[in-house]
């Protein structure tokens, strides 16, 4: 089993960890390690696997006293039960299974997750609060839309492709300000980023994920206007949007 991530979002750590789920590793040992990680590999070394977690972008290793976290950036990938041929960044061994990581970012974090982690904030957990992000968005009244899509203290897990199609979606202009937008159309925005978060997930499982996108690496919308495309907002990341579709919300109603 392997994956390449190109800028991976929170679905797509969930298929992660659902795919090492499926091995049956909790209570496991490490009996093996391997890596060019500059991190103290050989802490993890005869450890006992407590269980894999998500939390947005963050893919979690749980140990009992530690936890390693793994941040597949740019170009993160991984492989299961195999390998490819460039360095591996680290390489975890069981007695029936493989873990290997390539090009990503390694971290321990001391102590029980959940001291470390808010799950509220995650748009795929159990626990996700949509009206505390609509609290702390609105809080926020001159911050551009687009910029608070990508914050992941408030939508974590939400990435550059969720952004332009929930913007799409809500009929948002992604330079809108938040003050100037009106309540429901930020209650649609945030159940949108839910919801299109799975939407993603099952699509990606599917391998049909590029042809659902309405606005995404797309020319023109659903209806047929011709896009914009621009890279927006503090963030500066690259945005796809339509003029006619999506209404640009800059005074207060």
């Amino acid at each position: 089993m392997s994956r390449s991530f190109a800028m991976p979002e929170g679905p797509s750590i969930v298929i992660l960890r659902e795919l090492v789920e499926s091995l049956h590793l909790e209570g496991q040992q490490v009996i093996g390690i391997d890596g060019n990680t500059k991190i103290e590999k050989e802490r993890m070394l005869h450890q006992h696997l407590l269980a894999f977690r998500s939390w947005g972008k963050h893919f979690l290793i749980c140990f009992e006293t530690f936890t390693l976290r793994i941040h597949f950036m740019m170009f993160g990938s991984y492989r299961i039960n195999e390998r490819k041929e460039s360095a591996v960044r680290l390489r975890l061994s069981f007695e029936e299974a493989e873990l290997n990581f390539y090009t990503c970012s390694l971290k321990y974090v001391e102590g029980d997750i959940n001291d470390s982690y808010d799950w509220s904030i995650d748009v795929m957990a159990e626990e996700w609060d949509p009206k505390q992000a609509l609290k702390i968005i609105r809080a926020k009244p001159e911050e551009l839309i687009c910029d608070l899509l990508l914050d992941q203290q408030i939508f974590s897990g939400v990435g550059n492709i969720i952004k332009n199609e929930v913007l799409y979606r809500a009929g948002i202009h992604p330079l809108s300000k938040i003050a100037a937008i009106p309540l429901p159309k930020l209650k649609l925005l945030v159940k949108e980023a839910r919801q299109y978060s799975f939407d993603f997930l099952a699509w990606k499982k599917a391998y049909v994920l590029k042809k659902h996108w309405l606005v995404n690496t797309k020319k023109h919308c659903p209806l047929d206007h011709p896009l914009e495309k621009g890279h927006l907002g503090k963030t500066r990341r690259r945005t796809f949007y339509c003029t006619i579709c999506q209404k640009l919300y800059i005074k207060l109603t």
